[in-house]
């Protein structure tokens, strides 16, 4: 593949902006400065700099944020910074997105890409990819709360505003932590989830964190408001190759 459309294809700009970083000398491989867009490269495991900043290409990226609490998950926030503020230019500029979504003052994992398969694969759910959430709430959380999270709580239409009936929803797993905090497992992804079957059981969330997304854990080098590439989707499906 031309160097150019390496450039290009990884959210560098214009092919005329790619091919000027280029002319310029703004590009490095291998260690060298190549002038010309035309130079051919395997972008296959390919690293190159830009800038003096080393990037590796992937045909889809795929990324693991550290959200901190005070950030949108939207392309127009309202009230809140975007988590895309986040993130460098050429990231913005390849259109990821994230896959689903945390409330602005939810903190943790969050997954970007701009792979629209895997987008709907890590969030459809028929395919009950689970997501871990650690919830410090306004009062105890006591064994009977626990039973009837795992049992299954209803979330009720009033919450959403919306005219529907209430439904049964069910934890894979929860377990207390400490007196006032609770770890939930959960396949799906509604709108204030954990809120509202917390709320179901007499209870409030203060503070919610994700430390997990299917396999795949925040990693603890990884501070709040930074970046990380992930190289495969099997490190979060937990299989040895993305199905």
């Amino acid at each position: 593949m031309r160097l150019s459309q390496i450039l290009f294809s990884q959210g560098f700009g214009s092919r005329r902006l790619c091919a000027g970083l280029i002319h310029h000398g703004e590009v490095q491989v291998h260690g060298e400065v190549v002038d010309d867009p035309d130079a051919d490269f395997d972008p296959q495991g390919l690293q190159f700099e830009v800038s003096g900043k080393t990037w590796p290409y992937y045909e889809k990226a795929l990324i693991l944020l550290h959200k901190p609490a005070g950030y949108e998950c939207s392309q127009k926030p309202r009230h809140h910074p975007s988590v895309m503020s986040l993130l460098p230019a050429p990231l913005r500029e390849r259109g990821v997105q994230p896959v689903g979504r945390l409330d602005e003052d939810t903190t943790g994992l969050l997954l970007l890409t701009d792979d629209g398969t895997l987008i709907h694969k890590l969030t459809s759910p028929k395919h009950h990819v689970p997501k871990v959430y650690e919830a410090h709430c306004k009062h105890p959380v006591d064994a009977g709360q626990i039973e009837q999270l795992l049992a299954g709580v209803e979330l009720h239409e009033h919450e959403l505003k919306v005219h529907r009936e209430p439904e049964l929803v069910k934890a894979l797993a929860a377990e207390p932590m400490g007196s006032h905090g609770v770890r939930l497992t959960l396949a799906e992804g509604k709108y204030h989830q954990v809120k509202r079957m917390l709320a179901a059981v007499s209870n409030r969330v203060e503070r919610l964190h994700r430390p997990q997304f299917g396999a795949l854990v925040l990693p603890a080098e990884v501070p709040e408001g930074q970046w990380c590439w992930i190289d495969s989707p099997a490190r979060i499906l937990g299989t040895s190759a993305a199905a």
